[in-house]
């Protein structure tokens, strides 16, 4: 593998450039903009509903629109479906999904702009099997794939269509997992086989895919892929997309975290936001995210060297020195701001606290801050013992009892500074005064205030600076999104800003204001994206499409009403088994659709249910849970 290098820029916002793929018309890559993609929900067999929810998507600003397609009778049904947008006016390139069934495939590239094909279900069958192999069985098993797969590179070319090759996290073949296991790489060599398939042909009409519910997997396998590429001398255009990234708030912050650690590094042409919801509802989130690169400038800025410092295919989270609770190997701490206003008991509701007037006690949430900033205030009330409290330095000083605060000083305060905690002191920094040194090293957490208008790269300089000079203080991100007139919007930045630089391994705390019931809730939905601190129930959930057996957000809106306590538990919700045990590959639990009114249920990867009734599913799941001794009571 070559040097580490898979961004255009480490600190700029320079976009890759890769090949321009034609699609319909509608050209992918090169200096093309990003393009917008969903996918349909209805049944393709139902040409109607079909064509009525592509216009809507069409509508919603969705430049592909995709299109599930099972069996041949699907794939030749697509016919229809384009015809009869064609007569509406609507031109817009369809795209055929496929997995299992090549002759699925073989037809629908005849028909339509583009097929996507998924590497670990196109040729294999899983069986969750571990196999030894020879080099020699290995290529032979390579020789199958490309005399099965060669039809469709020989029919794409001919007929002008453009192919992408989905791999998916989850559902890597067994021979793909026996040789590289469940890693990023094999995710990259799942592609890479097929791809030198399509060159043997001179095809190159390819987009390449590496989706994950797992943002740190996700990101991983897009980066290694761009440097396995470039050592190949490759330049295909990327589909960017979190799987299973869910619902709601959540969804849309998971997705933003993965995508837009991408974006910020230059990296994709083409997005999709995977949300269980009506797909129409996707294409507005993208149109946001994608806003902030329309016209991003960031100064330039000397990357030799940086190259070496981390390794950005493997997890390494910042190596720091534990000062209280911050560093080491605690999780992110969360600061509250609450210095703009009086400090009483119904203050720390939003932050996760709730005084009980009648017990005389503080009942403590799952997302309660860790720490508030009380400015230059005087607190009167009796706070709860988890709290630490963060003063400006001249109102610490005059504290009766200073072990009941931590003082806050610029960094030019601090060095100056007569007196300073014997426990911690917080010194604010931003990316162009990262310290080389600094007094009271043992004593002190860094608070680096970025720029919501520069994006996360601006402060990865800083802790590229921290990590030449190998200064291994804590260092706690603050970042002011005054004023929030947008929630949704507000939710994807902060995911990007933060959960960019967690899913880099940096971070020991985030700082965020203002301070509302939302935006504290933002904070810990941003750290559980990014895996960096899990503090509630994960739900690991497809979007919907023409596959899915049952109500995917009536089905998790139910199970979420009876789960939603169990903190730490990670719960597949899998509208069909082509998105059963494979995608799900990171949830403790799965409810997968596998028929008709039927249910079977999982324990991480293995079957423990099979075709139960719908009905009785969720009972049944949770009585799964309380067998493994992980079920608690709701409070």
């Amino acid at each position: 593998m070559q040097e580490y290098i898979y961004t255009p820029s480490f600190f700029s916002y320079k976009r890759r450039l890769t090949r321009a793929v034609d699609i319909g018309g509608i050209p992918c890559g090169g200096e093309y903009p990003i393009r917008i993609q969903s996918m349909t929900t209805a049944d393709t067999m139902d040409t109607d509903a079909s064509v009525a929810e592509c216009i809507r998507m069409i509508k919603s600003g969705c430049e592909y629109v995709r299109l599930t397609a099972p069996s041949i009778r699907e794939a030749e049904n697509l016919g229809n479906i384009k015809d009869s947008l064609r007569s509406k006016g609507y031109n817009t390139p369809i795209v055929a999904d496929i997995h299992y069934t090549p002759n699925a495939a073989e037809t629908a590239a005849r028909i339509v702009e583009k097929v996507r094909i998924n590497p670990g279900n196109y040729v294999d069958r899983k069986r969750f099997e571990t196999i030894e192999y020879t080099d020699e069985s290995y290529n032979s098993e390579l020789e199958r794939i490309h005399d099965r797969f060669s039809p469709l590179v020989k029919i794409c070319r001919e007929n002008g269509t453009a192919m992408r090759i989905g791999t998916n996290h989850g559902s890597l073949s067994d021979r793909i997992m026996s040789r590289y296991g469940d890693t990023p790489l094999g995710m990259v060599e799942s592609a890479l086989e097929f791809i030198r398939i399509c060159e043997d042909w001179d095809y190159h009409d390819i987009v390449l895919s590496m989706k994950s519910s797992n943002t740190i997997v996700m990101v991983q396998a897009y980066r290694l892929l761009v440097n396995r590429m470039d050592a190949e001398n490759m330049d295909y255009p990327l589909h960017l997309g979190v799987t299973e990234a869910g619902e709601g708030e959540e969804g849309r912050i998971k997705s933003a975290a993965g995508i837009g650690t991408l974006l910020e590094d230059g990296l994709g042409d083409t997005v999709r936001v995977s949300l269980t919801e009506p797909p129409e509802f996707e294409a507005p989130v993208v149109k946001k995210i994608l806003r902030r690169y329309d016209s991003r400038k960031t100064e330039p800025y000397p990357e030799e060297g940086c190259s070496h410092i981390l390794n950005p295919y493997e997890y390494q989270k910042r190596q720091t020195c534990e000062i209280v609770n911050f560093g080491g190997d605690n999780v992110p701490r969360v600061i509250a701001d609450l210095s703009g206003k009086a400090i009483e008991q119904d203050s720390l509701i939003p932050v996760g606290y709730k005084y009980d007037p009648d017990l005389d006690k503080w009942n403590i949430g799952d997302q309660a801050a860790d720490h508030i900033y009380a400015g230059d205030q005087n607190i009167t009330i009796d706070l709860p013992s988890q709290i630490g409290v963060i003063y400006d330095h001249d109102t610490w000083t005059k504290l009766p009892d200073r072990s009941k605060g931590y003082p806050i000083f610029s960094l030019e305060e601090y060095v100056d500074a007569k007196e300073r905690s014997e426990l911690v002191n917080f010194v604010l920094i931003n990316s162009y005064t990262a310290p080389e040194d600094i007094p009271g090293k043992d004593k002190t957490v860094l608070i680096a205030e970025i720029d919501p208008s520069k994006g996360f790269k601006d402060l990865r300089k800083l802790f590229y600076r921290l990590l030449e000079t190998g200064l291994e203080l804590p260092v706690c991100i603050r970042i002011d999104y005054h004023p929030i007139e947008d929630d949704e919007e507000f939710w994807l930045n902060s995911a990007i800003d933060i959960g960019g630089l967690l899913i880099d391994g940096f971070s020991d705390g985030i700082w965020l204001t203002p301070v509302t019931e939302m935006t504290n809730r933002t904070v810990f939905n941003v750290l559980q994206a990014a895996r960096a601190r899990i503090s509630k129930t994960e739900y690991i959930s497809c979007p919907s499409c023409g596959r899915t057996l049952f109500d995917l957000q009536e089905t998790s809106a139910r199970i979420r009403a009876k789960t939603d306590h169990l903190k730490g538990v990670k719960i597949g919700i899998m509208g069909c088994i082509v998105n059963g045990p494979g995608e799900m590959a990171d949830a403790d639990y799965g409810y997968v659709g596998t028929g008709p009114g039927k249910i079977s249920l999982y324990r991480k990867q293995e079957v423990v249910k099979k075709n139960i009734s719908e009905a009785e599913a969720v009972e049944s799941l949770i009585d799964l849970i309380r067998e493994d001794g992980r079920w608690i009571d709701p409070s």
